[in-house]
């Protein structure tokens, strides 16, 4: 088991993000359910090493088998300072290596193994689908329309740019988020967790609803994904 215990700063290619903090605006919420209470410190450490030491060997296979051209040699991560909300992320070191973190305060909020697993899977299913490559391209596709757009009009070429990259960015994040949920839940259960008792983890965050240009679908339609999806296999 590569388990890596570090302090993480700012990293350059940001992937999804599963976090706890209050949204701007109230947003109708995903149905209640009873997903535990929350664990000790030294529960949830062992929670953690257990499930990476499950669900890391089998993200690998997954990538090796899936796309074998990608590096499938997970890193697993966690940032440590105290003051980031619970929040998972997956993204690339300068060699290309995949790396899938967490905030220490989203190891502590899991009830239950479940729950790590399924958002491991989750961050895992980012990389093995390729979306941060799908999403680099279509912010660059989205900055040079903007910046013809822009031209074209006689307005500002680089605000026309950043507007169309972070349209073009979030294009495709919704459908990604939930191909992850979807390959998911896949690894979490070969890795013999339960990805719908872990899907619960979405009862308890805000849910950014459906809005325009917004980078998550409903979590009521994320947990419905994951129990089509189990449902199959």
């Amino acid at each position: 088991m590569r388990f890596v215990l570090a302090m993480m700063g700012a990293l350059a290619l940001a992937g999804c993000e599963v976090t706890t903090t209050q949204p701007t605006t109230p947003a109708p919420q995903a149905p209640k359910a009873n997903s535990g209470k929350p664990v000790s410190a030294a529960r949830a450490k062992a929670n953690f090493r257990a499930v990476v030491a499950a669900v890391e060997p089998v993200a690998e296979r997954e990538c090796r088998a899936r796309t074998p051209q990608q590096n499938c040699d997970f890193k697993i991560v966690v940032d440590e300072r105290p003051n980031l909300p619970p929040n998972a992320f997956q993204t690339l070191d300068k060699s290309g290596r995949p790396i899938i973190g967490f905030t220490i305060a989203l190891i502590a909020d899991a009830r239950n193994r479940d729950e790590l697993a399924f958002v491991m899977g989750h961050e895992a299913a980012h990389h093995i689908a390729e979306h941060l490559a799908q999403q680099r391209q279509s912010a660059i596709g989205g900055a040079v329309a903007g910046g013809l757009i822009a031209a074209t009009l006689g307005l500002d070429v680089q605000a026309g740019q950043r507007l169309g990259g972070t349209v073009g960015a979030r294009a495709y994040s919704k459908q990604n988020e939930l191909e992850a949920d979807a390959l998911g839940t896949v690894i979490s259960k070969k890795a013999g967790f339960n990805p719908v008792r872990g899907a619960q983890f979405f009862s308890r965050i805000p849910d950014p609803g459906d809005r325009f240009l917004g980078t998550h679908p409903p979590n009521a339609e994320r947990i419905e994904t994951v129990r089509r999806v189990n449902s199959q296999l």
